[in-house]
């Protein structure tokens, strides 16, 4: 019988992609490397847990969840995250960002000043810059006062993010242009904490990080579940945040690695490309792009 894996998600170590599996295993990602896996005929998706405990009763959860936990796994994840807001008491410095995705998509946020620019390679971001040091709660009074007077969010979709990666700007300055004005006007802003120390503005681009500096195919499609039974097969071509841009029967689809939690996997050997799970083709955002959570 073969061997099954289950994976933990996509980790950015150094700069560059790793898929990490139960155990503490980990799969260096390079450009050109084949991923290829089946999942287990019969099997199900059974919810991953949370903070390192198993779900007490290996609930089912749905396939095109990507965080994959049932509703009390995901409960007992949020009460103790700074994400979402349940944390007050963290003594850690905060950075304040400002994150650029695309043509019309930036978004403001706070990560631990510890885990460098780890929060903006998982989210993604094309380029960013620092704005401000300092304790939490001056970093989230900062985080509110920018969505407000500057009107940019603190969360995009992952949709919106995937379908704009193939009309990015070629040239570095222009893509860091948005940052640059904004940043400008976010450290002049009169109501600034006090105990948040600013930041110059230092544009750091991760396009060549992310593999989509090639010139290759735009990606059209992002793959939507996995299924019992279904076949993920193709080359590496780039990768940003959860997503890898897998090359497959002349064409360039986006798998979010979050959609591979919660299943048992079979290695596959890889030798044609190719993909028997549901794919959607990307589709202009609905209203403004940057309304929506994450």
């Amino acid at each position: 019988m073969a061997r099954t894996w289950k994976c933990s998600g996509l980790r950015w170590v150094s700069g560059r992609p790793e898929l990490v599996w139960d155990g503490g295993r980990r799969s260096a990602l390079d450009w050109g490397k084949r991923v290829a896996f089946g999942v287990v005929e019969g099997g199900v998706r059974e919810c991953v847990g949370a903070r390192g405990n198993p779900c007490p009763v290996r609930a089912v959860v749905a396939g095109r969840s990507t965080g994959a936990r049932c509703e009390t796994c995901g409960r007992l994840d949020r009460a103790h995250s700074v994400a979402a807001d349940t944390v007050a008491d963290d003594p850690r410095p905060y950075h304040v960002y400002l994150a650029w995705f695309g043509p019309g998509l930036v978004k403001v946020g706070i990560t631990a000043v510890e885990r460098g620019s780890a929060r903006l390679l998982e989210q993604g971001a094309v380029c960013f810059s620092w704005l401000g040091a300092g304790p939490l709660m001056a970093a989230r009074r900062a985080e509110e006062l920018l969505r407000a007077a500057l009107g940019v969010p603190d969360r995009i979709p992952y949709g919106a993010k995937r379908a704009v990666r193939a009309a990015l700007p070629e040239g570095e300055a222009e893509r860091a242009e948005d940052v640059r004005e904004l940043h400008a006007r976010a450290v002049g802003l009169a109501q600034w904490p006090e105990s948040l120390v600013r930041e110059p503005c230092q544009v750091v681009d991760h396009v060549r990080a992310f593999g989509l500096d090639g010139g290759g195919p735009a990606a059209v499609g992002e793959v939507s579940e996995l299924a019992a039974g279904g076949v993920v097969s193709g080359e590496l071509v780039a990768a940003a945040g959860p997503d890898l841009h897998l090359g497959a029967a002349g064409e360039v689809v986006v798998l979010d690695t979050r959609l591979m939690t919660g299943w048992e996997l079979v290695a596959r050997g890889g030798e044609d490309g190719g993909l028997t799970v549901p794919v959607r083709a990307f589709r202009a955002p609905a209203g403004p792009l940057q309304d929506g959570l994450f």
